[in-house]
């Protein structure tokens, strides 16, 4: 196969893209071998789908009631509650970032973290939302954004309100067992 010829300016790409790419690849060596390994391929919006399908497939394996949303206000009815679903893979600096938080038709948020070898769940009320989160911080057009709204959580050190919504998918479905069914 003939190599096609190349600018200049693509050659100097090249070289520079090369010079970066072993910096890049350590945020990978992390997840070698996980079983997640995989997701960090995927698009954003695969990533958020494959979140909705995790928790849905869990709660259902965990014996909870899992029903489709009537409508795109929420993602799923687990146990007759609407919940909206976040998910985040762990980033290079140990933190999750659950994103597109809106102030919509759900009662509960779910975020699920994905770390290389073990996982994060936190079932989040929208009062809780509301009073943190949800008008508090921004992510698109600034501080004073009300639109959508991001959470930052380190799981090794997370907020101190979130001690009530689990941590762990244990903690998160005892969380979840405990809400009464509509």
């Amino acid at each position: 196969m003939k190599i096609p010829q190349t600018s200049s300016d693509f050659n100097l790409l090249a070289v520079s893209a090369n010079y970066i790419k072993a910096d890049l690849e350590k945020d990978y060596l992390a997840w070698k071998d996980s079983p997640f390994e995989w997701v960090l391929k995927l698009p954003a919006g695969s990533k958020g789908k494959l979140g909705k399908h995790l928790v849905y497939q869990w709660s259902a394996l965990k014996g909870l009631s899992v029903d489709s949303s009537p409508d795109s206000q929420a993602d799923m009815l687990i146990n007759g509650h609407r919940i909206e679903i976040k998910f985040s893979t762990l980033w290079k600096s140990g933190i999750y970032k659950f994103q597109q938080i809106r102030d919509q038709n759900y009662e509960y948020a779910i975020c699920l973290g994905i770390s290389p070898f073990e996982a994060h769940c936190w079932v989040i009320s929208k009062s809780l939302l509301q009073n943190y989160v949800i008008g508090h911080m921004g992510q698109h057009t600034g501080l004073l954004s009300t639109e959508t709204a991001w959470l930052t959580v380190d799981p090794v050190n997370p907020y101190e309100w979130l001690s009530v919504c689990g941590g762990t998918l244990t903690d998160a479905y005892n969380v979840l067992k405990s809400i009464k069914k509509k």
